[in-house]
């Protein structure tokens, strides 16, 4: 029996060692806020030789910048800023999944223990004051860099599926809990997709377990990259199962969404002789979408898109199911 190879391009999470060899070569990314441009220019001036460093000049624009890709590795950031302070958005920032993780260095002219005190309770790293020594802002950079460093590389080990490269169900169910909270906090909707590939079991019987492997590391693949800002999150559930969790989805556009999911899963063309749906390597997918609320158990949105995926397998498979609440 003539088995299909798979030839794929490298998971999209690397593996550990890549994943820490790529992150020591690259330059890390600083992110200055600060409303006075004479003290970006002066941190620019430090740190420009060996990092790359952007800037914000009030908090709405550092909000913005963090909520595209590439994000800063770090934030250097003043406390005394017109509208809203550098406290507030210290703590806007640990509030947000996707930016939780960034080291904070206060860098502020204040100078008293009870105001370091309210940086580091805020959820800042570090605080330096102002006037800077150039030597001591760059250890402190440096040592920070190096923690956030560690701490990536032992997330990558505990969070990201070890076949697939993409993130495991432990992550997943972290990112579930903290976007659900978000939502309840900001009354942002949460959309769920969930997927399995059609007719698995087969594959692996025809093809065997080693292409079995490559198909799910293929699927993964395809999935991560459909995944466009830094809060969505595409997630091996388990076996051929995938979920893809979109914060701020809307009801709206969920569907176009799934569909493009399941597109970009047959638009591989993978060949799959066994399948008795389809002669390609098709998926079923389920969606479902709620508006999160304090006193309702995010497990909830799980259950609804299992069904709605339930649904589709029973349709015909290769397609996509709604759960009741989405499809209005």
């Amino acid at each position: 029996m003539d088995r299909q190879s798979l030839h794929l391009s490298p998971p999209p999470a690397l593996a550990s060692a890549t994943f820490h060899n790529q992150y020591e070569l690259r330059r890390p990314r600083l992110l200055v806020v600060d409303d006075q441009p004479i003290n970006i220019q002066t941190l620019y001036q430090i740190f420009q030789q060996d990092h790359e460093v952007f800037a914000a000049t009030s908090a709405a624009q550092a909000l913005e910048l963090c909520q595209r890709q590439p994000l800063p590795d770090l934030i250097l950031l003043d406390i005394v800023m017109p509208e809203v302070d550098g406290l507030a958005l210290c703590q806007q920032l640990k509030q947000q999944p996707s930016t939780a993780d960034i080291p904070i260095i206060f860098v502020t002219a204040l100078s008293s223990s009870e105001e370091e005190a309210a940086a580091l309770q805020a959820g800042g790293a570090d605080f330096i004051s102002k006037p800077v020594n150039p030597a001591v802002v760059r250890a402190r950079v440096a040592t920070h860099l190096t923690l956030k460093a560690q701490t990536d590389f032992l997330r990558q080990l505990a969070f990201v599926d070890g076949l697939t490269g993409i993130a495991n169900r432990r992550r997943f169910d972290d990112a579930l809990q903290a976007a659900w909270r978000h939502g309840v906090r900001t009354r942002e909707p949460l959309a769920l997709v969930m997927f399995d590939i059609d007719h698995f079991k087969y594959y692996n019987d025809h093809y065997g377990h080693q292409q079995g492997d490559l198909c799910l590391q293929a699927v993964a693949s395809a999935v991560h990259q459909l995944m466009q800002r830094p809060y969505d999150l595409a997630a091996r559930y388990g076996g051929e199962e995938f979920v893809c969790l979109l914060p701020g989805c809307t009801a709206a556009h969920l569907p176009a969404k799934a569909e493009q999911l399941r597109a970009a899963i047959e638009a591989l063309q993978l060949p799959h002789a066994a399948s008795p749906s389809a002669p390609w390597l098709t998926i079923s997918v389920g969606a479902a979408h709620l508006l999160p609320q304090a006193d309702t158990n995010p497990h909830l949105l799980l259950t609804l898109a299992d069904a709605a995926l339930y649904q589709a397998k029973h349709q015909g498979r290769n397609c996509v199911c709604l759960a009741p609440s989405t499809s209005t």
